[in-house]
């Protein structure tokens, strides 16, 4: 099995770096919500917080990656305008919209995966800040480790959602 470029770029886009922030995201998730000073020593919560604030702010930098990876590098293969007469499944989006059972596709599914994609970044540098900014306080103040939780778990959806869509258009009309 051979892949060309585009498709390893959208496999990069996808299942590298999209797949690595969604199953870190198990241990974000486990690491937030044990982070309680009823749970650890002083020492613990030092150690702890060194390894939540490297894990919030790698996990924010692929999530940037995986969006603009799929903006400027994959997204404009999908785009593409195809000449008069090819083959349409070469070009995804012409493909998607010339059939009526595949227009859905691309009106609803794609242009959903457009913009919340960008919704998983911003949140999960949000998190990567507030776990910055409050540091050790996290582990004593429930209400702002909460919220922070929130935000992580929000930024997991929007993710999830924009993986979803993708897996599934690539599925109904592929780079290639």
């Amino acid at each position: 099995m051979s892949l060309s470029p585009r498709e390893w770029w959208s496999l990069i886009h996808g299942m590298g770096l999209g797949a690595v922030f969604l199953l870190a995201f198990a241990g974000g998730l486990a690491g937030l919500w044990s982070f309680r000073a009823e749970l650890v020593t002083s020492e613990g919560i030092r150690e702890r917080l060194r390894r939540l604030m490297a894990g919030t702010w790698i996990m924010a930098m692929v999530a940037w990656l995986t969006v603009l990876t799929g903006t400027y590098i994959v997204y404009p293969w999908y785009r593409a305008k195809p000449p008069q007469g090819a083959d349409l499944t070469l070009y995804p989006r012409a493909y998607l919209l010339s059939r009526p059972e595949t227009r859905l596709w691309h009106t609803f599914g794609m242009e959903w995966k457009e913009h919340i994609g960008w919704v998983a970044p911003i949140l999960a540098t949000a998190v990567a800040y507030l776990v910055a900014r409050y540091g050790s306080q996290l582990a004593h103040e429930d209400r702002i480790r909460r919220a922070v939780i929130a935000l992580f778990v929000l930024a997991f959806a929007a993710a999830g959602i924009a993986g979803l869509f993708g897996a599934l258009i690539t599925k109904a009309a592929p780079i290639r």
